[in-house]
């Protein structure tokens, strides 16, 4: 059958029509129900735009990166005001390969080498650290601060040894660290810095950006976090050189730097002399790093571009459910620690943690299965203190201190939803059900 140009648009136009019917029909929230309707801690929230939009790159069948990924890194870049956004399968992708980069032989006398150590935060996601030990680096593991849930800036200081060549955190559940002190010691010391923003887009430092702080930064676009790919990630940075390394390292580790389905970029494709290779070696099949396919779909990424659209309303939702959890918590400040935003910053927050107090008469395992009762959905605080995690015996890092806040997150904190698929009636829920528990416990222990 010979191909219509003009048939194929219209049937296009008709087929992206559909879709939004079906999305009326098929996807139309529920009326919320107490004790029926699950209150979870994240989800997807999209509508017929997104549908429309993955739809329409499912018709052009090109199945690796392609003009959806251009133009949603284009825009991501701009909206983060960086220079460069280069998206990668997920947030766990985005740290390997920020963070391999600054391994590359390319950067000599600074590139980051076996035994070399790297300050993290000893409470976190563990695939902030996993790529520290995926490229022989020793962790180095300080203590947290209550209530902001971050690094402390001074146990990071107490860490730096003639060994220190980076440090990389997250700005936990959105709340950035305390950036200006880590900036400067990364000045003073001579070290890299790497902002793991994974829980952490729209969350600003003095009205700027996360991740612009550091030398390069990394998002994760799983269905949890504040823009949704299904799986995704994306690494950003201002430095064009870094950009390229983390490039190399997504795309199979190759020197050759042409997009996908370009030839000869660089104008010699056939005249380079490399390594042991002989001179005239075909460019795209020569690799200077040891790398990975680590690369966006077409299809995710036109899910990522129409997300975009609904960014700003997503954070101010955001902040909006933090808000209200914590009006409606005040109250119960003698049995719980609420949490607090960085002074400077300005979260766009991923989570609302609690820490049930010492003084409390209930734990946080009965707090959490009360909840998850009344389909509550609650989580810790990712991997508690990462050190015990099973896969950490016998592996080679350092700590400070005995790690003592860690330790009391990993037993005692846990966190609720504040993503924008909750409404107002389930925050209110929320509320209700955690003074309800708190009030038939009798509150605090009897000093008796």
């Amino acid at each position: 059958m010979t191909s219509n140009p003009a048939d194929a648009a219209a049937l296009r136009e008709q087929i992206l029509k559909l879709v939004g019917d079906y999305h009326a029909a098929a996807h139309g929230a529920a009326p919320f129900k107490a004790g029926v309707s699950a209150s979870p801690v994240s989800g997807r929230v999209y509508d017929a735009s997104d549908m429309r939009s993955l739809v329409d790159s499912a018709l052009d069948f090109w199945l690796t990166t392609g003009r959806f990924n251009d133009a949603f890194e284009a825009r991501l870049a701009e909206r983060l005001g960086a220079r460069f956004a280069m998206t990668v399968n997920s947030g766990s992708s985005a740290n390997l390969t920020a963070l391999l980069a600054l391994t590359s032989p390319k950067l000599k006398d600074r590139r980051l080498k076996p035994g070399d150590e790297i300050i993290t935060a000893a409470t976190g996601f563990p695939t902030t650290v996993n790529p520290m030990l995926t490229a022989g680096l020793t962790p180095v593991f300080v203590d947290m601060l209550p209530r902001t849930y971050n690094f402390d800036p001074a146990q990071v200081e107490a860490a730096i040894s003639p060994k220190t060549r980076a440090i990389m955190a997250a700005h936990t559940l959105g709340n950035p660290f305390e950036i200006d002190a880590i900036r400067a010691m990364c000045d003073r010391h001579g070290l890299f810095l790497v902002e793991d923003c994974c829980d952490a887009l729209g969350s600003t430092w003095r009205g700027k950006q996360v991740g612009l702080f550091g030398d390069i930064a990394t998002l994760s676009f799983y269905p949890a976090h504040h823009i949704t790919t299904g799986e995704g990630g994306a690494v950003f940075t201002n430095d064009e050189f870094l950009r390229r390394l983390a490039e190399s390292f997504r795309d199979w580790g190759r020197d050759c730097f042409c997009a996908p389905g370009a030839d000869n970029t660089c104008g010699k494709r056939f005249g380079w002399k490399m390594g042991d290779l002989p001179r005239g070696y075909d460019h795209k099949y020569t690799y200077s790093h040891l790398g990975y396919n680590l690369k966006m779909t077409d299809m995710q990424a036109s899910v990522g571009l129409a997300q975009m659209d609904h960014l700003d309303g997503f954070i101010a939702a955001r902040k909006r459910n933090f808000s209200a959890l914590k009006a409606g918590l005040s109250e119960l400040q003698d049995v719980f620690e609420l949490p607090e935003a960085t002074p400077g910053s300005d979260p766009a927050w991923f989570g609302f943690p609690i820490t049930v107090t010492e003084a409390a008469s209930f734990s946080r395992n009965d707090l959490t299965a009360f909840l998850e009762g009344r389909r509550i959905g609650t989580r810790l605080l990712f991997g508690g203190n990462l050190v015990r995690q099973p896969y950490m015996a016998g592996r080679t890092f350092r700590t400070v201190g005995d790690l003592t806040q860690a330790d009391r997150i990993m037993e005692r904190t846990f966190w609720i939803g504040v993503y924008p698929g909750l409404a107002p009636e389930n925050i209110s829920y929320m509320i209700e059900s955690i003074k309800e528990f708190v009030s038939a416990r009798g509150a605090v222990r009897s000093r008796s």
